[in-house]
Parts: C-alpha cells; sequence; structure tokens
C-alpha cells in the first residue's frame, strides 16, 4: 500500500469488541505501517498503539432500563465523538459491534463521504430485524461472523463479507484440556467447573451470586470440587468478591483469576457462563456448558417479545437446535443451574456428543477472519486508495 497515513476511527463496545477490534488492528498495520487508529477501545485496542479517546467500560451496558439509566453519559460520549471526528474526519470509520451506539454515528458519518464498515453483523436474525433499513442507511459494508447471515444482508442489497470468527483462529481445533489443567496447576482427575458470570459489570450485579449459590450446592454434592473463575477487570472482580461475602462463601474452593478465560474454560469438565461471546469460546474449546442469563425484569420481557428464535446462546443458534441448556430469567436458579453441570459431570458420552457438534462448527468458523475483514476495510476506501489497497491486499 501507498506510504500515505491511514486514519482509522474505531469504537468498541464490550470486552468481545476490543479482542475483535485488536486483531483487525494488527492485520491492518501489516498492511498500512503508518495507519493511526483512535477512538473508543479497551486494553487489547490499546496493546495495539490505539488512542483511546474514551474507555470502553463507559459503553459496556446491556438492556433497555440498564442503558436508560447511563443514557445522558453514553448520549454525550456519542456527541462529543461524533463533534470530533466530523471536525476532522477519518479516511474510514469501523463500528465494532455496539449497533445502538454505532449506527447512528456510521449513518452521520457515511452522509460525510466517509465509509463506515460495521464489523459484526446486529443480531437482526435473532430480533429486532426491521433494524436492517437503518442498517442500510448507515454502512458502507457489514463485516458478518456468522455464514448464515450475509443471504439476510444481500437480500437487502447491503454490501455484506463474511470473514469468520477470530476466535475460531485463535482457538485450538484439538482438545487442549491436559494442557490447561497443567498450565493453572489443577490435578488430572480434579473435577473442576469453569464459572463466567460476565464481562460486564451490570452483568456481575445480576448474575454473581447466582453463580456463587450454584457453586456451593456443587460443592455439597462433590466435595472436590474445584471452581474456576476468572474476571476480565478489576472492577468486575471486585463486584464477585464483594458477592462472596455477601453469600458468606468465602469457604468455597473458588479460585479467582485474572484473565485466563480460555484456560478456565479448556480445564473444566463443564463452563457456567452467562449468555453472549463467551458461551462462543466455550464452544470452540468443545466444552458443555449451561448457559444462563438475568437482566432488569422490564429488558427481559422487551426483548422477549421481539425475539425470532427459541435460542439466546450462540453455540444453539450455529446448531440450529438445543444443543446445551439455556436457562434465563426465572429459571436460572441455583437448583436448576447445578442440576445441569452435574448432568454433564456423570455423562461423559453426552459431552463428547456435544464435543463433535462443537468441531463442527469450530471448522465452519475459521475463516483467517483478521486478515479477510481488513481486505474488505481498505478495499472499501475511496478513490485511488481503495484501489490501491485493494491491489495490496491481495
Amino acid at each position: 500500500m501507498t506510504s500515505r497515513v491511514l486514519r482509522v476511527a474505531m469504537v468498541a463496545g464490550e470486552a468481545s469488541g476490543d479482542l475483535l477490534a485488536s486483531h483487525l488492528i494488527q492485520a491492518l498495520r501489516a498492511k498500512a505501517p503508518n495507519a493511526l487508529f483512535y477512538g473508543i477501545g479497551g486494553p487489547k485496542m490499546i496493546g495495539q498503539g490505539f488512542d483511546a479517546w474514551f474507555p470502553l467500560e463507559s459503553l459496556a451496558v446491556r438492556g433497555y432500563v440498564e442503558v436508560l439509566r447511563h443514557y445522558r453519559e453514553i448520549s454525550g460520549i456519542r456527541k462529543e465523538l461524533r463533534r470530533r471526528l466530523l471536525a476532522d474526519a477519518p479516511d474510514v470509520f469501523i463500528g465494532v459491534d455496539a449497533p445502538d451506539f454505532n449506527l447512528a454515528l456510521e449513518r452521520a458519518l457515511k452522509r460525510r463521504g466517509v465509509p463506515a464498515v460495521h464489523y459484526v453483523g446486529p443480531s437482526i436474525w435473532a430480533w429486532r430485524g426491521k433494524r436492517i433499513r437503518t442498517i442500510g442507511q448507515s454502512v458502507s459494508r457489514i463485516l458478518a461472523l456468522f455464514p448464515f447471515e450475509p443471504a439476510l444482508y444481500e437480500k437487502e442489497n447491503i454490501p455484506v463479507s463474511y470473514v469468520g470468527h477470530p476466535l475460531a483462529d485463535m482457538l485450538p481445533v484439538e482438545d487442549v484440556r491436559d494442557e490447561a489443567r497443567e498450565l493453572l496447576g489443577v490435578p488430572p482427575q480434579q473435577p473442576v467447573f469453569a464459572l463466567l458470570p460476565g464481562s460486564r459489570q451490570s452483568e456481575l450485579a445480576y448474575m454473581a451470586e447466582t453463580f456463587i449459590e450454584t457453586a456451593r450446592l456443587i460443592h455439597q454434592r462433590v466435595p472436590n470440587a474445584l471452581f474456576l473463575v476468572p474476571m476480565a477487570t478489576r472492577e468486575t472482580r471486585l463486584l464477585f468478591e464483594s458477592a462472596l461475602y455477601r453469600r458468606q462463601a468465602r469457604d468455597l474452593p473458588i479460585r479467582l483469576l485474572f484473565g485466563h478465560a480460555h484456560e478456565a474454560m479448556a480445564a473444566s469438565d463443564a463452563v457456567l457462563v452467562a449468555s453472549g461471546t463467551a458461551t462462543l469460546e466455550a464452544a470452540l474449546l468443545k466444552r458443555p456448558m449451561a448457559i444462563a442469563y438475568k437482566m432488569a425484569p422490564l429488558s427481559h420481557r422487551l426483548m422477549r417479545r421481539m425475539a425470532y428464535q427459541p435460542y439466546v446462546g450462540l453455540p444453539n443458534i450455529l446448531a440450529g437446535r438445543f444443543v446445551v441448556p439455556e436457562f434465563i430469567q426465572d429459571d436460572a436458579t441455583p437448583e436448576n443451574l447445578a442440576q445441569a453441570l452435574l448432568n454433564f459431570l456423570a455423562d461423559k458420552d453426552l459431552c463428547a456428543r456435544i464435543g463433535e457438534v462443537f468441531r463442527e462448527i469450530h471448522l465452519q468458523l475459521r475463516q483467517n477472519t483478521a486478515e479477510k475483514a481488513a481486505e474488505a476495510v481498505l478495499a472499501s476506501l475511496p478513490g485511488e486508495a481503495g484501489k490501491h489497497a485493494a491491489l495490496a491486499a491481495a
């Protein structure tokens, strides 16, 4: 590519977006070494040289009621970011997931002539399908992670590229349980459960105590069980530790980890996970799981009315059937969750069948994602810049 400086504005709204964006930055920098990256991002993006104008955590809120509580703060950030980007337009804008925040920003920039690429197609296949018209007005191209998505966008004449999922490139296809246990110092035969109650502070507020009580019930039936709890940030770790104090559960064999989520899941016999990207990570690691989620009651009622599918977990959505159990809202009780995890511990044949389904999903999603996404971004640049980028990426 030419030696001119490529200026890339990006917005990621949560930990999974931070991971996706960090790999894309790395792939883009390999093709455009002088590129500048700035906007809203997290620690992984910053580690790739990203200039974070606002912290990712400021957008990491899920659910209608929760967003309303933070509306003034989030709206203020978007207005300031829009003002700065319109005053000094980047060469391209990349919104990484967070459609409720990014689509309006993308629409304003697209109208100004800035290519607006949206990385991670909004979940029109799950709920709020009418958004596709707004998406078409807002974006120059969608980078879709899942193979069933392009047809939905092509039907509406929205440019789309299927790039696969970077986690499928990162994580090994083969089982690495023994290696993970050795790394974490866990005996080969000890029963181990990974607990992932969410990466957002708002998720911990709803899920932490339920996960702790689930561990207590399992410990009563399997006294030698170990519970690995990876935390994404210091803030979420503090929230989980506070929940342990409230539930008087400091005596439980819970090992808190800072990061190491993949190792914790890989080392486990079964995973208890809040619905979200972590469910896909567990599937790619071929681990049986119980999916749980709670949110504000009003948020749940609104989202349930707009849902198109009976599943909320990505492994079940990708498989097109219930491969692993889901416990949402009032069904997410410690009793239900403990029994589901103990069922996995007792039934190795069931775990093997689940692992085979997850292996097929893994191979389907492994597409050298960062490279494909970088090519699509560079090809979206207008005029000669886009031509040079397309040739460089060929």
